[in-house]
Order: C-alpha cells, then structure tokens, then sequence
C-alpha cells in the first residue's frame, strides 16, 4: 500500500470501472477512491462492528496534504469513541432511493413505481454509486442525453433531485449537482378533443373493453391517469370516488352519478381490488392502456372545458378537479360538499352526453 501524497494522488488514472480503492501505509483508514470521473478522500473504520466512513472531500479541491491531517484528526477522535457520533458517508444511489421510497407519506403508490422505473431505465449505472460521486457534469450529460424528450429528461432529473434532498436530511452532501442543468422548456399542449364523435368512434372500436371504459370514464370525471389507473373498488361508493392520495398530498372525494355507475358497470367482477386489471401488470392493476390520437390529459382539458362551456364556474371546475385554490382561505378554509358539487358534475356530465349524441 502507498502513502497517499499529493503526487501519487495525482498521478492516479481514473478507474475504468466501478471505484478503486487506494489505503495510506501510515494513517489506518486513510482511504483515496478513485472513480470514472472523481477522486474522494474518506477516513474509515469498523466502530462497533459496523464499518463507519466520513467523508473529507474531492481531489484536488482538497489537498493530500489537508486530507491527511483531517484523517489524522479522525483516528485521534474516533480512537477516544468519539467516531460514534461521526456522520457517515454518503448513501449510494440506490440506496437513497430505496430510502424516499420508503417513506410513509409518500404521495402516491403511482409516484412510487414511477421513479424506481425511471432510475432503473435511465440512471443504471449510477445505482451503486456513492450521492458525493455523481457530479454536475455526470447529471447535465445525462439530462442533454434526453433531449429528444424534453418532458421526460426534466422529470427524470428532478426526481433525482427530490432523492438527492432526502438523502441530504441525515447524509453531509453539498447541493444537489442539478443546480448546473438548463432546464428544457416545456409548454403544454394545451389540446383538447374537439370532435367528440370521432372519439366516440374510436373508444368504441378498442379491441380491449376495458381500454375503452378507461378512456370514458377520463372524459366524464376529469381525473388524472394516474388516479384512474390506481383506482380500487372500495373506493367507489355510490356518491363519491375517494382518491386516498393525490398529486397535491391531500385525499380527495369527486361526486358521482348514475352515468359513472353505467360506465364502470361492464367492469365490476373482474377483480376484487383493481377497477382497470390487465394480468400483465403488478398485482393484476393495468398500467398501460392502449395509446389514442388524445393523450389522456387532454381528456381531463376536455371535461373542464366543456365544464365551463356549460356554465359552470371557474372556480368550481378547480374544486372537481382537484385543483389546489390560489387564496389561503380557498387553500385552508373552504372545503364544497359532495351536494354542493353534485349539480356542477351533473351539468357538465349532460353536456358531454349531448354532444356525444346520447342527450
């Protein structure tokens, strides 16, 4: 084993793969990791049975010179058991992610599977990563390497983000390294569907019935395609759709009628839990209906257009859609009963019907 200069530091060609570890002959636990694109100084050592490390920092911002005596002051501390109370180093990735995964007030079991499939798709070869080796370079590649998909490469990065800051509550990490990104800018579509018969036309012609009572019930409650697709049977009650978590954190109730009872009654029997079942998906919940010319979004715009075309206010299309209020009294205060709603969705639900020929 060397003794870790500032000349055998830098002389160190980066690892081709995976993180090599070089220990200093003089200070136990003195510890340089070389990795694809960083070198990181560590102090590390066993402290109850358990392998603790801390970090120092990156090569070359910190000198060998300042990493050894920083080492050097650890070994004294930690000989006295002081080493307890150290913070440890840096998560990997996968680790940080499986932790804000597992936090019990995550907003949605929907937001759970979405970003263990993004990290596993994209961000690969991070997974085993300590958090303090992925840099700004690293992140802005990998967002630019996403450029033909703009929406997508935002999301990925910023549920990076969101891991990055939980794991920065109990872990001694610098900023998240996406503060470097040029985010792409994204504009909604803003679409609708504006001929209602032609959608009828094609919903109706889906191989799938099920595909087709997805698609049907988006238009006529406005919901998210998230909150469809997680949406179970004890959940459905003959007045109201309880939607436990929504992508604004608060549970959420959406009156109903008749018309959605009707919508929803090829599907009841299929399975106990889930009201859209493939048994391709996980639990036998479908989670991949069959794509249209109107994304589902815009069957959502659609419901609150044509909410507003029927004259009902712009504020109580928010509430049916479970919009979070602008005012701190809309926000905090003012919560519209089912019964107050109830004759809001009926007006828009009769106007759909109209025009889809069935009034």
């Amino acid at each position: 084993m060397p003794k870790l200069t500032e000349t055998f530091a830098g002389k160190l060609p980066q690892a081709r793969q995976g993180t090599e570890k070089y220990w200093d002959t003089e200070i136990k636990g003195f510890v340089l990791y070389v990795g694809k694109r960083s070198k990181t100084w560590y102090y590390q050592r066993d402290i109850g049975g358990r392998t603790q490390r801390a970090l120092i920092g990156r090569y070359p911002v910190i000198t060998a010179a300042s990493a050894r005596q920083t080492a050097l002051g650890f070994a004294l501390e930690w000989g006295r058991g002081a080493g307890k109370a150290i913070q440890v180093g840096a998560p990997t990735m996968k680790n940080a992610m499986e932790a804000y995964l597992a936090r019990p007030k995550l907003r949605s079991e929907a937001h759970r599977l979405s970003v263990r499939q993004q990290f596993e798709l994209h961000l690969k070869e991070w997974m085993n990563l300590p958090l303090d080796e992925i840099t700004k370079n690293m992140v802005v590649a990998k967002h630019r390497s996403l450029s033909d998909r703009p929406s997508a490469a935002n999301h990925l990065l910023k549920y990076f983000r969101t891991v990055w800051n939980h794991a920065r509550r109990t872990a001694d990490l610098p900023e998240c390294p996406t503060m470097a990104i040029e985010w792409f800018e994204e504009r909604p579509s803003g679409a609708i569907i504006d001929d209602l018969l032609d959608w009828k036309r094609t919903v109706d012609s889906l191989q799938n019935p099920i595909h087709t009572v997805f698609y049907e019930l988006l238009l006529f409650t406005g919901l998210r395609k998230s909150e469809a697709l997680t949406l179970e049977w004890r959940h459905v009650h003959e007045e109201r759709i309880h939607l436990p978590i929504t992508k604004n954190g608060r549970s959420f109730d959406l009156p109903i009628l008749q018309v959605h009872h009707e919508i929803l009654a090829p599907l009841r029997g299929l399975h106990r839990r889930w009201v859209f079942t493939s048994p391709k998906g996980p639990d036998g919940r479908m989670t991949s209906p069959q794509r249209l010319s109107w994304s589902p979004h815009a069957h959502r715009r659609t419901f609150a257009t044509v909410a507003m075309e029927a004259g009902v206010l712009e504020e109580v299309v928010g509430r049916l859609l479970n919009h979070t209020p602008i005012s701190i009294t809309g926000q905090r205060y003012v919560r519209p009963s089912l019964t107050a709603l109830a004759p809001s969705m009926e007006l828009t639900c009769n106007e759909l019907l109209k025009r889809l020929g069935n009034g």
